[in-house]
């Protein structure tokens, strides 16, 4: 194997793949990056951690094709500090490859690629679902933290893909909140129907994916495409393909959690409220729950907190329809809401102080949170 290409593209791509390498396994190869060159002068790179595989195509000059698997981290930090100019790489006797630029030469030992994992190829009969990639950027934004990151838990460390003939649907929840974000979507681009769980975590990183490629994207509506096997789902983000183990079992059934009916409703400014509760909860204790209280009455939102430091209250300007309320909450919880969403102002529903509160737009269903209330005591 011996060829030449642009340190900056070799670098960003090593960068995508390395999102699959796997830190804590026990498999050498799985510390590694399979190389690929083919005689049609295109570059494979592919990680795996069994769970998540990622695989990268970039041009190059290939003189000769071959593979060979090499340490992610050492080859990683070897291109990422040589000068932005042309590199020949060459594989030598004995698995080892040779690194050259103009003032630089590194011979690095590498493994056999035979032992690599096999990444999943895109079935020729794949039924496609296409998704623009900022709306599914978006969409896990807007979810992928409500969901649990204690494994034992399950299924609900992943994310609910629903596509239907209304559109898509993401959904997330850890036992004191959940997330809902929706999108509609023109017939040609939903396909099929599907309902999938992907581990949240490995969305996120799928997120910093489509971010790289929007930003090397001239297009300013692109597109990714899912194709969904036995027990995988492949993601296809430009040259980049994503192969994803997904999560077994029945998904909670969400849409009987959320209430269908509210006794006090209030008309919120997000950055108002926000701002309020990110000073109130610089005196929230973790000890207790970053416990803050809002008292809804007449048209203002009181928010205060207490600790042994001091205390804080902070007023919020609503409109309100319904009954006053004192209910308690998690500051961070609320919080993670209300970064997620971008509207001016929210609808945010209540029954009583010890049930949930559905956030909500003011039009529509693109959004909705459900966040558990915070029991306060009679002293707070």
């Amino acid at each position: 194997m011996k060829f030449t290409c642009s340190q900056h593209t070799l670098s960003k791509a090593l960068n995508t793949v390395s999102k699959a390498v796997s830190a804590k396994t026990t498999i050498p190869v799985l510390k590694g990056i399979l190389i690929k060159a083919t005689e049609d002068g295109t570059l494979i790179l592919s990680a795996s951690d069994l769970e998540l595989s990622i695989e990268k195509e970039i041009d190059v000059n290939v003189e000769s094709g071959g593979s060979i698997v090499v340490f992610a981290k050492l080859f990683s930090d070897i291109i990422r500090k040589l000068p932005n100019e042309e590199i020949l790489i060459e594989e030598k006797a004995n698995c080892t490859l040779l690194i050259k630029t103009s003032s630089s030469e590194f011979t690095i030992v590498g493994a056999d690629p035979e032992e690599f994992p096999d990444i999943e190829d895109l079935e020729d009969d794949s039924n496609l679902i296409s998704f623009n990639k900022e709306v599914f950027k978006n969409m896990i934004a807007k979810t992928s933290f409500s969901a649990s990151i204690d494994e034992s838990k399950g299924i609900i460390v992943g994310v609910l893909l629903e596509v239907n003939e209304n559109g898509v649907s993401m959904v997330a929840l850890d036992g004191f909140r959940m997330a809902i974000a929706r999108e509609e979507m023109a017939s040609e681009e939903s396909g099929e129907s599907m309902k999938i769980v992907i581990p949240a975590k490995i969305l996120n990183e799928v997120s910093k994916i489509i971010s790289e490629s929007i930003s090397e994207s001239e297009e300013e509506d692109g597109t990714i495409s899912i194709a969904i096997n036995e027990k995988k789902a492949i993601i296809l983000i430009d040259s980049t393909k994503v192969v994803v183990r997904l999560l077994e079992g029945e998904f909670i059934k969400y849409r009987d959690i959320i209430p269908s009916d509210s006794s006090t409703t209030l008309q919120v400014g997000r950055t108002a409220l926000q701002s309020g509760i990110e000073r109130a909860s610089l005196l929230a204790k973790e000890g207790k729950n970053n416990l803050i209280k809002l008292t809804i009455d007449g048209n203002l939102i009181t928010i205060t907190s207490k600790s042994e430091e001091g205390n804080v209250k902070e007023e919020i300007i609503m409109e309100k329809t319904g009954h006053d309320l004192e209910i308690g909450f998690n500051s961070k919880y609320v919080l993670d809401v209300l970064k997620a969403v971008d509207d001016d102002e929210i609808k945010m529903e209540f029954n009583t102080s010890t049930t949930p509160c559905l956030v909500k737009p003011l039009e529509g269903r693109s959004f909705e949170y459900l966040i558990l209330p915070v029991r306060i005591t009679s002293t707070y």
